[in-house]
């Protein structure tokens, strides 16, 4: 009796690695290689996007609210520690009043401490024309004084799903009174 239980014990772990198989007869796994075909996918292009940034702070309805500080923020000549919320709008001109093309979504935070260079961590939610309900996604570092600041597409939604790229801003115009800004982007993407 006691040879036999080991192999008891034996056939029945390899009775439960037969049988726990799953019923498809298909092999558990965790990724596979896929044709961009199977899933709609055409042939990629590049597509130019420009459009104004409208970071309000002022006033009754601003359009980007500071939502953390560090202890030091406020001491700090570039704000360091500062985390803003925003869902500014997207124009197709400089003024706020020019037609609306989508939102900008996201947060932005004071992540250097000898520049004003923020981390920025945003959607553009676009609603106009071929692109509404599509979405860029940014997140790059935006030194804020520099004529032009460049910050990658990490991906996309909608029309924009796989994308990749850049984003090219340039601020049009800074109020330092009131700390509002409007900036201009010019965003190139690839995508399906």
């Amino acid at each position: 009796m006691a040879k036999t239980l080991p192999s008891i014990i034996s056939a029945i772990i390899l009775f439960t690695i037969i049988f726990s198989a799953p019923a498809t007869g298909k092999p558990n796994r965790f990724s596979r290689q896929v044709s961009p075909a199977t899933l709609g996918l055409k042939r990629e292009k590049l597509s130019h996007l420009h459009f104004y940034f409208h970071d309000i702070v002022s006033g009754r309805s601003p359009t980007a609210v500071q939502v953390a500080r560090a202890a030091m923020t406020n001491h700090s000549a570039t704000l360091f520690g500062g985390v803003v919320m925003m869902d500014d709008p997207l124009t197709v001109g400089p003024n706020v009043t020019s037609k609306l093309v989508g939102r900008a979504q996201g947060i932005y935070a004071s992540a250097d401490q000898t520049e004003t260079a923020f981390l920025m961590v945003v959607n553009f939610a676009f609603m106009e024309g071929k692109y509404n309900g599509s979405n860029l996604s940014i997140l790059g570092r935006n030194a804020v004084y520099s004529t032009v600041r460049e910050m990658p597409v990490v991906g996309g939604s909608g029309l924009f799903r796989f994308a990749r790229g850049y984003a090219q801003a340039r601020t049009h115009t800074f109020d330092l009174k009131t700390g509002d800004a409007v900036v201009e982007y010019n965003v190139y993407v690839f995508h399906y």
